[in-house]
């Protein structure tokens, strides 16, 4: 019924519209194609995309800094959920992390995404309230 596989750069604008659609997802300009293109070529082998009938209707970003594996963009087109497209492509991701070491993957979801908490409750994910996120854009001189 699906196809899976590794996610290329090739599907950046499938990809992108489909998170765009998807509610609860934050994008950014580190959600550019460029800076897609570095996170795929640092973490190869990590993330993947699902189709149907040659459409992307799933989707997985994954990769790590060597220690922790991170997950990003789950989404799954509205049509295709329910089906458990969006926990095989999370078991997909976490398989890479294993195979190459890793023993622990985090994700960030905003507070107000009650959708999205409650798929990974769902899925086993443990929710942690004793680690805050501090985040800094980084200048680059022009």
């Amino acid at each position: 019924m699906y196809n899976c596989r590794e996610m290329t750069i090739g599907d950046y604008q499938e990809v992108f519209k489909l998170w765009s659609g998807t509610e609860g997802m934050g994008l950014s300009d580190s959600d550019s194609e460029e800076e897609i293109a570095k996170y795929l070529a640092r973490n190869p082998g990590h993330s993947f995309v699902c189709e149907q009938d040659g459409r992307i209707v799933g989707t997985v970003l994954c990769g790590h800094d060597g220690r922790r594996g991170y997950i990003y963009h789950v989404a799954v087109s509205d049509e295709h959920r329910g089906q458990g497209l969006a926990r095989m492509l999370v078991s997909q991701a976490l398989d890479s992390l294993r195979d190459a070491g890793i023993r622990k993957c985090h994700l960030m979801v905003f507070g107000s995404n009650l959708a999205g908490r409650e798929f990974w409750e769902h899925i086993g994910w443990q929710r942690r309230d004793d680690l805050l996120i501090y985040s800094k854009a980084v200048e680059h001189p022009t």
